[in-house]
């Protein structure tokens, strides 16, 4: 029974229209359940400029270099990561704010998901390969794994001490 059964699934699958393959079938894009997913720019003439996929750090003509040490610089807390704050868009991205959000300091962060080149400059800051990548007061902290570990030994309130009570005199003024 149970073999037949999956000769009768393994045939339905192999009678599945190419399009719902989950191979990529072109350079720079994928096919996942019918959907096309592209991680180029559409040349379509019937899509407005409005709806293409654009790069807000190369429009601003600011060099990425320069944004990075700007963030690092004036931001208390900075994350650099996939997705934003409120939405982040991996588990890491999503561990570090949710830990960093335990000590009500104000937190700043940037996608990397929207500029390659913001992403290649925030590596070669750090000179650390992967992401989310935390900056304290201007110190390069490390990842959410590090984060985690800083917080569950106390070390981390004790770097984010004065970041604390700053945000509790603003309240209450």
């Amino acid at each position: 029974m149970a073999s037949s059964l999956s000769n009768a699934l393994l045939k339905g699958i192999a009678r599945l229209p190419a399009t719902y393959s989950l191979r990529p079938t072109v350079s720079g894009s994928a096919y996942h359940y019918g959907l096309r997913f592209s991680t180029t720019v559409t040349s379509d003439s019937d899509t407005h400029d409005d709806f293409k996929p654009t790069d807000k750090l190369a429009s601003s003509g600011t060099a990425a270099t320069d944004v990075v040490e700007k963030d690092v610089k004036e931001n208390p807390v900075m994350i650099y990561m996939k997705g934003v704050l409120a939405q982040p868009q991996c588990g890491f991205s999503a561990l570090a704010v949710r830990v960093l959000s335990l000590y009500q300091v104000p937190l700043n962060a940037r996608n990397i998901l929207e500029s390659p080149e913001l992403k290649t400059a925030v590596k070669s800051f750090s000179n650390w390969p992967t992401f989310p990548q935390i900056f304290i007061k201007g110190e390069f902290i490390g990842g959410s794994d590090i984060i985690l570990n800083m917080h569950q030994t106390g070390e981390l309130k004790d770097k984010l001490k004065d970041l604390t009570s700053e945000v509790s005199e603003e309240k209450s003024e």
